[in-house]
């Protein structure tokens, strides 16, 4: 009546195989989905690389560059961040280049963010600068204006100051 069936074999492919098969590592970044987890009594000294997505509930002394990552509350960065996505909920101390950047409440930035499109929670304290571009990962676009001073245009008398300077001279 309970008969087992026979299950089908799973196949496991090793990224060897991935590769030679596909020619590139594209193909084993695209498989990768499943996000690497930095739990919150792991502290990391070191830079940290990955394509996937990054869950970060503990520390790391070191720059960071991965395709998304997470931060919880308990995250703290001492160091760069560079991802297509980041989510901050945690502390950084370091600069943040990323296509979307979003800070929740609880987000403690002390550094630069420099990002293509924001969103900041009430709440989420800020030290440093938002700067805005088109390419935020890029860290000196050649395209980008260099900072140059305004100048103001000179001034002209108002109707009402010439009329005073006409009684002045009567």
């Amino acid at each position: 009546m309970f008969s087992k069936s026979k299950e089908e074999p799973v196949v496991k492919r090793t990224i060897k195989q991935t590769v030679k098969k596909t020619g590139s590592m594209k193909a084993t970044q695209q498989m990768n989905t499943t996000p690497s987890i930095i739990g919150s009594d792991v502290k990391i000294t070191g830079n940290i690389t990955t394509s996937g997505e990054l869950q970060l509930d503990g520390s790391v002394e070191g720059d960071l560059k991965c395709g998304s990552m997470t931060m919880g509350e308990s995250g703290v960065v001492t160091g760069s961040i560079e991802a297509d996505k980041v989510i901050i909920r945690g502390k950084v101390k370091g600069e943040v280049r990323a296509r979307s950047v979003r800070l929740e409440n609880s987000a403690i930035i002390e550094g630069d963010i420099v990002h293509e499109s924001m969103s900041v929670e009430a709440g989420a304290k800020l030290t440093g600068r938002f700067t805005h571009t088109n390419n935020p990962v890029q860290k000196n676009p050649a395209a980008a204006p260099s900072a140059t001073p305004v100048q103001s245009a000179p001034k002209t008398a108002t109707v009402i100051e010439k009329a005073a300077l006409a009684n002045n001279n009567r």
